[in-house]
């Protein structure tokens, strides 16, 4: 029996100081190398530091929105993915382990172990590659495989912007919310722009393409929804004094020089706080406050095309590459059995 590992980043159930602060003490843990420290200890003492400090404001955006609905939506996906698999005739199991909250990865693994799996794919829900998303989770899903002590075969997917479906899917999604707002996106006091998790400069000094990558996907995606200008802005976050990838959406939307904004979330396969407060509570505050008509594009996290997506993804690890989806060695991850659209 297979085993299909979906990896995401997951967020807390609970909006408590109890939840929340472990949740974004695993968070600054991952990212560490960004800072010096003399020690581990010190390591640690910093990153419960950031957790504290961080943990107040976020616990009011998760008020905010009514909860995060990520691991619900992740659940759904898990299942939807299950379904399609089995309707392509193969005996599978789906699960769902996040990075950095419930349920994580140890947990995970050993229930799909006691279940019979024989052969692991593991998916990160994150199209666009990047150091602290893909790459990071699926080494954190290695490193729980070495601690069980379980030498199942396993294939990554790391990257998968370019597939042809994905790159339709967010597509129409554009094309649907300007037609529904009346919004020609090619007139000239309308403007489409892409918002993208943020990443540490650091990570791209070192070799990261993401940056490159998520240049490459908004220009696709742009491109198949018939839009010729557009924008794209990173949700940074100020929690250390480094430098992040510019422009920051915030910066963006106060230069735009436009009428109308219409706003892709474009790293996300989530409703998540950071496009439920970021985007349409933060963003469009500002957006606003400066006459700007806010428009944002939804994610499409349950549209049933998502679920073949994933379904060709996989059967195309399965299958060394040699699938339905073209996959080639991953550059970002040089493991190998972990594949991408990008290598």
């Amino acid at each position: 029996m297979i085993g299909v590992v979906l990896l995401n980043f997951g967020e807390p159930a609970e909006a408590t100081l109890e939840a929340v602060v472990p949740f974004l003490e695993r968070i600054f843990l991952t990212n560490a190398s960004l800072e010096d420290a003399s020690s581990a200890e010190a390591v640690r003492a910093r990153c419960r530091q950031l957790a504290e400090r961080r943990a107040p404001a976020l616990i009011e955006e998760y008020h905010a929105i009514g909860g995060s609905p990520l691991n619900r939506q992740s659940e759904a996906q898990a299942r939807a993915l299950a379904a399609e698999l089995g309707r392509r005739g193969h005996d599978v199991r789906t699960y769902v382990a996040n990075q950095f909250a419930d349920p994580m990865m140890e947990p995970v693994l050993r229930r799909a172990r006691a279940d019979g799996v024989e052969r692991l794919v593991a998916l990160p829900v994150y199209p666009v590659c990047g150091p602290s998303t893909n790459v990071a989770a699926l080494a954190q899903l290695a490193d729980a495989l070495a601690a069980l002590g379980w030498g199942v075969p396993v294939a990554e997917l790391s990257g998968w912007h370019r597939h042809p479906a994905y790159v339709a899917l967010r597509a129409d999604g554009i094309r649907r919310s300007a037609a529904e707002a009346g919004i020609d996106l090619n007139a000239g006091g309308n403007r489409l722009v892409f918002s993208a998790h943020g990443t540490p400069m650091k990570y791209i000094e070192e070799g990261s393409r993401y940056a490159d990558y998520m240049e490459e996907s908004c220009t696709a995606i742009a491109a198949a929804a018939g839009v010729a200008r557009w924008e794209l802005g990173y949700q940074n976050h100020g929690n250390r004094a480094i430098e992040w990838t510019q422009p920051s959406i915030d910066r963006l939307i106060a230069g735009l020089e436009a009428e109308t904004v219409v706003v892709v979330p474009v790293s996300f396969m989530h409703e998540q706080s950071e496009t439920l407060s970021e985007l349409d509570i933060e963003l469009r505050r500002e957006a606003e406050a400066r006459g700007l008509a806010f428009h944002r594009v939804p994610v499409p996290h349950d549209d049933p095309r998502f679920a073949s997506i994933l379904a060709e993804l996989v059967e195309s690890a399965l299958a060394a590459g040699a699938g339905p989806v073209p996959l080639r060695r991953c550059r970002c991850r040089p493991e190998p059995a972990t594949y991408c659209t990008n290598g």
